[in-house]
């Protein structure tokens, strides 16, 4: 499968050749040229958005970055708002093909209408409170990917199109994005450092050699590492050898260089799941000594072995691991706040960059300030039941791809759930487009799936 993303690759590039002519005002050109190239890409083909909506959200970080360092900093972060709009141009087709009489039922949709009243319900809360910003900021961040889930599992078919084309947009993305993250750590740039004296992001380190937590591209450490993550796990599975070591490579360095254990642990418990299946099982084992490999080879053979050495060493000791007893602290604190925050606080939630401002780490956490205990709960049962539907891919459709898509739906139920959240921005909108494909359209409503168990897995 060919890429299909160039319109959207040459509005990166045009943006940022644009800044310094453009100054500021290049920001709404962007946003707005997204809104278009949404539409562009969808009408052309799901797998051509997908394909598109990853490279934005890989990518319009850098982009927002070169705008600050040429136009100044823009605390808003207004530029990163484009890729949502991107994701929700294919929303006004979802009028139609909701409200078609003939359609089979899809019970799919359910756990996705009860996280959008949710939503609402958050977004209401700030409008309370008279923060009209924060609260249509936050229910985009929050409903777009949902939205836009929908609309691909309406799309989505078990011949595994949409994952093809999602694995084909990182064998571009994993190489360009682990080997700037490698300069990144070695030698941070102006932009780089420039928007790590501004921003109020507290956990990409420090602005100078050896001492970033590698964001490559991307918003954050966290970010970054989700989607390499990923990206390796599709490539790896999905691709034959040769393809995937030389992707694999820098990617991985990449990834123990961004020091964000989620994902790591993340990455071990999708390789685990797919040693179960058939399908899967020797390729796993094929990819755990790549990865085994790679790890000892950062360690022995580079400059970084000693942070990467220390960073390992927190994963077996509790006394170490002072990010888990953070989180751990959070939940406490809520317990002992006022009314232990039953109605939740809204979309307006204060910059963890503020002195005293609690952090917010998980589901679990984001469901329960966001929108207290009651409909906190329910929003979350709703993600549960997305991620147990999506891990049943793997027993579904049980080829390489079913499997795979089962293995990244259950990491996300079990580690960045409680960890790290699925509800907002770029990762959520990689944990909805999975799902959805997990959840084909053809077989949740009835009809005949276009997959069979004999079928042979690619790329073997």
């Amino acid at each position: 499968m060919a890429l299909n993303c160039w319109p959207t690759a040459l509005l990166l590039v045009a943006t940022v050749l644009a800044a310094a002519a453009l100054g500021g005002l290049v920001r709404p050109v962007f946003i707005l040229g997204c809104a278009a190239a949404g539409w562009f890409a969808w009408r052309r083909s799901a797998e051509a958005h997908v394909q598109s909506a990853v490279l934005l959200f890989a990518f319009a970080p850098f982009v927002r970055r070169l705008v600050d360092l040429a136009a100044g900093f823009d605390t808003s972060g207004i530029l990163l708002s484009g890729p949502l709009l991107f994701i929700l141009a294919p929303a006004p087709s979802l009028i139609s093909s909701l409200s078609d009489k003939d359609r089979p039922s899809n019970p799919w949709l359910v756990p996705p209408a009860i996280i959008l009243g949710c939503i609402v319900y958050g977004a209401a809360l700030s409008m309370f409170q008279n923060d009209w910003f924060n609260a249509a900021y936050g229910a985009i961040k929050w409903s777009a990917p949902v939205l836009y889930a929908v609309a691909l599992q309406q799309r989505a078919r078990s011949d595994g199109a949409l994952l093809e084309a999602t694995t084909q947009i990182f064998l571009l993305v994993l190489p360009l994005t682990g080997l700037y993250g490698v300069w990144q750590y070695v030698d941070p740039q102006a932009w780089d450092r420039y928007w790590m004296e501004n921003a109020t992001i507290t956990s990409a380190g420090y602005p100078v050699p050896y001492m970033v937590r590698v964001f490559s591209t991307m918003n954050g450490p966290a970010s970054y590492a989700t989607f390499t993550a990923t990206g390796l796990l599709l490539v790896g599975f999905l691709r034959p050898g040769w393809q995937s070591i030389a992707v694999m490579a820098p990617a991985a360095l990449g990834l123990l260089l961004s020091l964000y254990r989620t994902s790591w642990v993340t990455l071990a418990v999708s390789v685990l799941f797919c040693m179960i299946f058939p399908a899967t099982r020797s390729r796993a084992l094929s990819i755990t000594v790549v990865l085994v490999g790679a790890v000892v080879a950062a360690v022995v053979l580079t400059p970084f072995g000693e942070v990467i050495t220390t960073r390992l060493e927190t994963l077996g000791s509790v006394s170490q691991d002072s990010s888990g007893n953070e989180r751990l602290d959070e939940f406490i604190t809520l317990w002992n706040a006022p009314y232990s925050m039953v109605l939740g606080a809204g979309f307006t939630i204060t910059d963890v960059g503020v002195a005293g401002a609690m952090p917010i780490d998980g589901q679990i956490i984001a469901s329960w300030i966001t929108m207290g205990i009651p409909v906190g709960l329910i929003c979350l049962a709703a993600y549960v039941w997305v991620a147990l539907w999506g891990t049943g891919a793997a027993w579904r459709m049980p080829t390489r791809e079913g499997v795979v898509l089962g293995a990244l739906a259950l990491s996300a139920l079990l580690i960045q759930m409680p960890l790290s959240g699925v509800a907002s921005g770029e990762i959520s909108a990689l944990f909805w487009m999975l799902v959805a494909m997990a959840c084909p359209i053809d077989q949740i409503a009835g009809a005949p799936p276009t997959i069979v168990a004999e079928q042979q897995p690619t790329g073997a």
